[in-house]
């Protein structure tokens, strides 16, 4: 008699843990690790990228201080140039005195209607130093008013002129107004004023615009107002002028825009 070999019911090579199942005549395959999903957490709170804040405001510091220390810088340079252009050129202003003023004519008349005529005539002269040494100034045509109480007695103009280094220009113009209104109150305040032993108070408005040039440089054309007072004068009699009187006259000169590049 022969001994029968029988097949070991576990295939060589394989262990529990690999080796398929089989139900039913049906295998089945080996379990695999649990997915990355499987293994979440529930009560671990989910990752979230935090804003980079910090980030903006040192970008935003930083922006900032650079534009100030830019700026300051700026400053500190137009200062020393300031400096430098005064300590070189030694600029100063335009001087501008009433040299004289004679009253031709001085007339107020009423109509038939109540209505009050103003007629005038004055020869005005004004000078126009100019003290630097190695400025220029180029002046626009001038229109000038002659004014007392607010009360506009005459109007006239002058010509566009250059006034050099150390030099002195003669600015003679005649005023004039042709039967100009004139209301009740303005009138009551003329006349008072003709009977007092200094006369009339006159003030003379000069207005043009006046551009610099240093060597090479010119800046632009500034507006500049030129305001003289302390002026009396009394209305003519007869054919013969009246002599306003001058002596306590003062000028001053006024830029006609807030910033200017220039400083006299």
């Amino acid at each position: 008699m022969t001994d029968r070999v029988y097949p070991s019911s576990k295939p060589n090579g394989t262990t529990p843990a690999t080796a398929a199942t089989t139900t039913n005549g049906t295998t089945k395959p080996p379990p695999f690790p649990a997915a990355k999903s499987q293994l979440y957490n529930p009560t671990r709170q989910r990752y979230r990228p935090q804003p980079k804040h910090r980030h903006r405001r040192s970008c935003l510091c930083l922006c900032c201080f650079w534009s100030i220390l830019l700026l300051t810088a700026l400053l500190l340079l137009a200062a020393i140039a300031s400096a430098a252009v005064y300590v070189l050129y030694s600029p100063h202003r335009p001087t501008f005195t009433v040299s004289a003023l004679r009253i031709s004519q001085f007339k107020v008349s009423t109509t038939s209607d109540d209505t009050t005529h103003l007629t005038s005539l004055l020869n005005l002269t004004i000078s126009a130093k100019n003290p630097n040494k190695k400025l220029t100034f180029f002046y626009d045509p001038i229109t000038i008013t002659s004014m007392s109480n607010q009360v506009t007695i005459a109007n006239g103009s002058f010509p566009s002129f250059t006034s050099n280094p150390k030099n002195t220009t003669l600015i003679r113009s005649s005023l004039s107004s042709s039967s100009q209104i004139v209301d009740v109150d303005s009138v009551t305040s003329l006349k008072s004023d003709l009977k007092k032993k200094t006369g009339l108070p006159l003030k003379i408005l000069v207005d043009t615009k006046v551009r610099v040039k240093m060597e090479g440089l010119k800046s632009k054309k500034v507006g500049i107002r030129i305001t003289c007072d302390g002026i009396h004068g009394q209305a003519p009699k007869g054919k013969s002028p009246s002599i306003a009187s001058t002596s306590d006259a003062k000028c001053k000169v006024d830029l006609r825009i807030k910033i200017w590049k220039w400083t006299f």
